[in-house]
């Protein structure tokens, strides 16, 4: 009986079958070589992983720190009260006086008799990050950084702090320009072409997260012309680069150096980084902090209406060929816009010749415009093309949204009154100050319920036609169909605004 066991015996067996098949391969010789051989072409041939360091070591020095404190003003003695009475106003012999005198001199606050003004205590309230422009101290940070400060300190990248004071801020843009008066020369940056940025394209952002200090990451593009619904210009370009708290207003780069954005905005869950980060782009930043530099305010051109986009059934409704364009819902009072004649219901096709594709494009060549400047505007009205000339006026700091009175249906509205338009699931009753239909009943899984048509809004116009009775929308409805319009366009206000929703006409 042999002496070995079976496992004893496997090993041996792989053992010698490992040990024939390297033999083999040593004696071909070829397969050893070539591998060898492919290994030095794949480590000459493969593309080599990018180094950051040249970049990150000559932008870093124009790269800061902002911290920003504010004067609190701390609980004093005014606020404190007996029976009505200031502390101030008791009697020297009074025992809660004693008390406080008492208490004050064991803690060595103060001496008896009256107390000075006390005054506010500054505190830090924010810190982010901000980056030089110019070699004479301008640098650029976030709105929401600086927003309540009284004061300002720069944290350079060798530790230096230095003061700075406010030069201007504009909050629709989340941007904020500071100076440092001291006299030096500051290394600075450029802003970088950013209509040239693609995406996939390498970036690198520099700034100051969770207060650490000068921190780099890496990332690409993920995409551009990004809307987060943070305000009515936003484009903002989002890249995967580690971006956390701290890191607003800090800049991106592009791998030449130049700045193609500023870091704004992060998505996230868990309020740290998930590698979906939004920054401001070059192109935006850079007409705002002009502006900010040149005075410490923002104008920006006004044409004064509330718009929405055009939907394909907008555009059907409307019979326009594309599904383009921005919607006026309605004129503001006294604006630039309605005094040049633009209506509810027209659609902006175009300024100055160039095409407006939507909304947010509208409103950002308005803004790009001078106050005071004649622009043309193209409308879409009536199946055709109006062109309206348009004398822009200066954007409010706050624009005031409309809000029209809709009366709530009245519940003791006589029968006669009450009317159905049953092609899209409506009940409604004239309004009691004769404007438009009050919607009171909105049928379960209707066009109208399916798009957000509530009892309560009011029906002002059908195909931009003001809508007097039932009997006058269903008029219009029937001769929309023998145009062959597959829907109608109703326009509806409520307690908060004014829009226009396109119901198909064939559900009837």
């Amino acid at each position: 009986m042999s002496d070995k066991s079976p496992l004893k015996t496997h090993r041996l067996l792989a053992t010698t079958a490992i040990a024939g098949f390297a033999a083999t391969m040593l004696s071909i010789g070829t397969p050893v070589q070539t591998s060898t051989a492919l290994a030095d072409a794949v480590s000459v041939e493969a593309p080599q992983a990018p180094s950051f360091a040249d970049v990150v070591e000559a932008v870093s020095p124009a790269v800061v720190s902002v911290r920003v404190t504010s004067n609190v003003k701390p609980v004093g003695d005014e606020t404190f009260s007996f029976n009505g009475r200031g502390l101030e106003d008791l009697p020297d012999d009074h025992p809660m006086k004693r008390f406080f005198d008492q208490f004050d001199r064991q803690f060595g606050e103060r001496a008896p008799g009256p107390r000075p003004e006390r005054r506010g205590r500054a505190r830090p309230v924010s810190q982010g990050s901000g980056f030089f422009i110019s070699e004479d101290g301008y640098l650029v940070t976030n709105n929401h950084v600086v927003d309540g400060g009284s004061a300002f300190q720069v944290i350079m990248d060798d530790g230096t702090e230095l003061d700075a004071k406010l030069v201007g801020k504009d909050p629709r843009t989340d941007l904020a320009v500071l100076k440092v008066e001291e006299a030096r020369e500051f290394v600075y940056v450029d802003w970088s072409d950013d209509s040239r940025v693609r995406v996939g394209d390498w970036v690198v952002a520099v700034g100051n997260p969770f207060g650490l200090g000068g921190s780099v990451t890496a990332g690409i593009v993920s995409a551009r012309g990004r809307d987060i619904g943070a305000g009515p210009y936003d484009d903002f370009i989002q890249v995967d680069a580690a971006v956390n708290k701290g890191n607003s207003g800090g800049p991106t780069f592009d791998l030449s150096g130049k700045v193609i954005g500023v870091n704004t905005a992060i998505f996230s869950p868990s309020g740290g980084n998930v590698g979906i980060a939004f920054a401001i782009p070059a192109s935006t930043a850079k007409a705002v902090v002009r502006d900010l530099i040149d005075d410490g305010t923002v104008d920006r051109g006004w044409l004064g209406v509330q718009i929405q986009p055009v939907t394909d059934d907008i555009a059907e409704s409307l019979g326009l060929a594309e599904a383009e364009g921005a919607l006026v819902t309605a004129p503001q009072p006294d604006a630039p816009a309605g005094k040049a004649g633009i209506e509810a219901g027209d659609v902006v096709t175009a300024v100055n010749g160039e095409t407006v594709e939507g909304p947010r494009e509208l409103a950002k060549k308005i803004a790009a415009i001078e106050p005071g400047e004649t622009v043309e505007i193209t409308l879409w009205r009536d199946g055709k093309s109006v062109e309206k000339s348009v004398t822009l006026g200066s954007l409010p700091m706050e624009t005031a949204a409309l809000s029209p009175d809709a009366d709530d249906p009245a519940e003791d509205a006589p029968a006669a009154a009450t009317a159905t338009l049953d092609a899209f699931g409506l009940t409604v009753i004239p309004n009691e100050d004769g404007k438009g239909l009050v919607i009171t009943d909105v049928a379960a899984d209707s066009a109208a319920d399916e798009r957000g048509l509530r009892a309560g809004d009011v029906i002002l116009s059908v195909n931009n036609r003001e809508a007097t009775s039932a009997k006058e929308v269903v008029a219009i409805i029937d001769e929309a169909a023998k145009e062959g319009r597959k829907a109608a366009l109703f326009q509806v206000e409520n307690e908060s605004r004014s829009r226009f929703v396109a119901l198909p006409i064939e559900q009837g």
